[in-house]
């Protein structure tokens, strides 16, 4: 079978799958399912008139998929179509909080994830390097000294039994406009390893939060 032949069946799996957890409608509610480790993603601290929260959702489809989505799958061993993510942020003018969740992956497996600067392509590359709140002058970055969890957004997570996983960082700054746009998750835990998927998040900016009174 071919790659594109895959890629389509498992895009029809994805539809079908859809359709029968009644998930197809923009904003309808994820399907009932065992809650994630650590309680299901709430408003973290910061929240009321001098803070937005905002979130997105979404099931994971491979590269070329019958039914496209916002989040792709490069390894449906890993990371299976139907895979299901979401991503809160928290902002204000001083602390910008991420929250990602995740369904559907392999059982008691440790995943790496963080934030990126570009949007999901059928390239793995296409989501750039991990956003930086000081930037490396020297790209690809390497430098321990600006690839941290310190300077940069980790959501490293180690799933359940049912293959469900929650992380959550806090900064106390917040994304650039328009710099953070993904959030990727690879194979290892740490600040490298291989891109297992991606997922197109609409993040904003301290600059989105409500003025305080």
């Amino acid at each position: 079978m071919g790659a594109g032949t895959a890629g389509l069946l498992a895009g029809a799996a994805l539809a079908a799958l859809v359709t029968a957890a009644g998930t197809g409608a923009a904003g309808a509610p994820a399907p009932a399912a065992a809650p994630v480790t650590g309680g299901l993603v709430a408003a973290p601290g910061g929240e009321g008139p001098g803070a937005r929260w905002v979130r997105d959702e979404a099931r994971f489809a491979p590269v070329g998929a019958f039914v496209p989505s916002k989040a792709v799958t490069y390894d449906l061993d890993l990371l299976p179509a139907a895979a299901w993510i979401r991503v809160g942020q928290a902002v204000s003018r001083s602390e910008t909080t991420v929250v990602a969740e995740v369904r559907g992956l392999r059982p008691g497996r440790a995943y790496g994830a963080h934030v990126h600067t570009g949007v999901c392509g059928a390239d793995p590359q296409a989501a750039k390097g991990h956003y930086q709140n000081k930037v490396d002058p020297v790209q690809p970055s390497t430098d321990p000294a600006y690839v941290n969890p310190y300077n940069e957004v980790w959501l490293d997570f180690t799933t359940d039994a049912e293959g469900a996983g929650r992380a959550v960082a806090r900064h106390s700054w917040g994304f650039r406009p328009g710099e953070a746009a993904s959030v990727v998750i690879h194979d290892q835990q740490g600040g490298a390893g291989a891109r297992l998927g991606c997922f197109s998040v609409p993040f904003v900016s301290p600059g989105d939060a409500p003025g305080r009174s």
